[in-house]
């Protein structure tokens, strides 16, 4: 126990450590001030906008940097699907697998295209190298960036400045943050043996004679990215688990800090904007103490293991089902928890093989959505949380509330509304048609209270735009195809119009003079508020799934039955 929490305190002290700094560099990225590195990136980017027609300095509204992400994601959107779909006869495909399915290609074209990455196939048998590079990994870049650029764009109205421009912010986002830190992420898993080539599987002799095919490829690129921008979708079908994508320890480490680097980073970002880092740091530590409680419930768990089993063998073992050795309880534990809270998706172990504890923190990240957040979008989610603390707030004292000086109205709660029930409609509608019909449809692996935890997730995640999944479900089928789709797309692109809408009008407010009644949100009982306001709304909204999945799931281990 003592070793497994000094690994997960030292990675969390690393992730203090750097977060302010990395979002001190993106501040000054995304408000056009100088950095260290413009030798190099300022020359690719006038090349870039110069191609595009794209003009630096003209901003735009929200409705048109909303019609400029659609736009944009439309187009990459049916490029990709062609790619999937015709394969087999482009080049790099050494084992010459033919095209997925078309309703397979169309649910990893919307998946990826969305920044979830979620997979309903193993990609070392199912895409090329040329799908999973110039395919893949080119969403993987886009679709980061996308969800960076938004939240930006949501962080520059909400303090008062105009909104930007999409396809300047979309440009530096790839130039100046994700394609620098994916190449030397990339050399670093080199070194730690990830590899890197566009040979073909490799064929072993066994030692009883028999032959072993040993998959590969561009494995390294993919993966960085892949953990820093929060996609989460795997080279191997077995993802962070594989000893490809993640060999050892130190590669583990490199990938948990890439995992939470932009998210936590960005609310510091904010702070600078703001100009309230105050506001900024009593933000973070919100954020950070419900992580911990919810690495604190997961690790316990999982450090106690199954009393089932334990009571069988007549001693205590923690819970290895699932895990890879190499990484042990903890950093499974951490991992699980910290892929959810980001939105990344990515796994070094099986989500269906933890505990209920385990189970509940993960649902309850993807239900929240801010804890750290996704890549961007993510975010944003948790400043809607402040204007709502701030209108209930403002009821509660009878004054028309505010934030950082802009009046909080009717339109603005309208949008931050639709914001947070979106996720709510896009999760349980299908969860309860699904689980209607749990044989023909949901294909659920392990019936009782951790098949509707299976079947939850999968919407939740999708949703969420987070990509990991409760593995065990008839996933690749075409219901579960489809009706994911539906709610990859109802919970990005909902939600990214409203934001940027909700940044439009508070940038178009005039700022009220602040007065002795003004009501502050840079000490430490507003964001108290803001937390019992996330956790009552959270929880609140999706208890009756809570309490029929891993809550009922705790109690009937606890009470010995099996």
């Amino acid at each position: 126990m003592p070793q497994g929490l000094f690994q997960i305190g030292l990675t969390l002290l690393i992730v203090i450590a750097i977060a302010p700094f990395f979002g001190k560099y993106l501040a000054k990225v995304f408000l056009g001030e100088n950095t260290p590195f413009d030798f190099i990136f300022s020359p690719i980017e006038k090349i870039l906008f110069a191609l595009g027609g794209i003009r630096r300095r003209e901003n735009m509204t929200g409705g048109q940097y909303a019609r400029a992400v659609l736009y944009t994601n439309t187009i990459m959107g049916i490029l990709v699907y062609f790619l999937l779909v015709t394969q087999k006869y482009l080049p790099f495909n050494p084992m010459r697998l033919v095209a997925p399915r078309w309703d397979l290609a169309l649910h990893t074209t919307i998946s990826f295209l969305t920044n979830t990455d979620q997979q309903h196939y193993a990609g070392e048998t199912t895409l090329s190298y040329f799908s999973q590079t110039s395919a893949i990994a080119f969403l993987m870049f886009t679709s980061a960036a996308t969800g960076l650029a938004v939240g930006i764009a949501f962080i520059r109205g909400l303090t008062g400045r105009q909104l930007g421009n999409f396809y300047v912010d979309l440009t530096r986002g790839i130039i100046r943050v994700l394609l620098p830190l994916s190449i030397i992420g990339a050399i670093a898993l080199l070194t730690q043996g990830v590899p890197q080539t566009f040979l073909p599987t490799q064929v072993v002799q066994t030692l009883d004679g028999g032959s072993q095919y040993i998959a590969r490829g561009p494995v390294a690129s993919f993966e960085m990215i892949k953990q820093l921008g929060e996609n989460g979708g795997g080279f191997f079908g077995a993802n962070s688990a594989h000893p490809l994508e993640n060999p050892n320890p130190v590669s583990n480490l490199l990938e948990t800090l890439a995992m939470v680097a932009i998210p936590s980073a960005l609310i510091f970002t904010y702070g600078i904007f703001a100009n309230n880092l105050k506001q900024a740091w009593l933000l973070f530590w919100m954020v950070f103490v419900i992580f911990l409680a919810l690495v604190f419930i997961t690790a316990t768990g999982e450090y106690g293991g199954n009393t089932l089993i334990n009571g069988t063998i007549g001693a205590e073992f923690a819970n290895l089902e699932g895990k890879e050795l190499r990484f042990g309880w903890a950093q499974t534990a951490l991992w699980a928890v910290l892929t959810t809270a980001t939105m990344c998706g990515a796994v070094n172990g099986m989500h269906d093989s933890l505990m209920p504890g385990g189970g509940f923190a993960t649902l309850l990240n993807m239900f929240l959505q801010i804890v750290w957040g996704g890549q961007g979008t993510g975010t944003a989610f948790l400043y809607v949380f402040l204007i709502l603390t701030v209108f209930v707030t403002g009821l509660m004292v009878g004054r028309t509330p505010e934030f950082l000086g802009r009046k909080i109205e009717k339109p603005q709660i309208v949008l931050a509304s639709i914001i947070l029930l979106i996720h709510p409609i896009a999760v349980l509608i299908p969860s309860a048609i699904a689980l209607s019909f749990p044989k023909t449809l949901a294909g659920i692996s392990n019936p009782g209270f951790h098949g509707i935890s299976q079947v939850v997730y999968e919407y939740a995640s999708a949703a969420a735009n987070n990509g990991s999944g409760f593995e065990g479900l008839n996933d690749g089928s075409l219901w579960w195809n489809l009706s994911t789709c539906f709610s990859l797309l109802l919970g990005r692109y909902v939600p990214i119009i409203a934001l940027l809408l909700l940044a439009d009008s508070m940038s178009r407010k005039q700022v009220v003079a602040e007065t002795s009644g003004t009501l502050r949100t840079d000490n430490s009982l507003f964001v108290t508020i803001t937390a019992g306001i996330i956790l009552i709304l959270g929880v609140l909204t999706f208890f009756p799934v809570l309490a029929l999945g891993p809550i009922a799931e705790g109690f009937k281990l606890a009470s010995g039955i099996k």
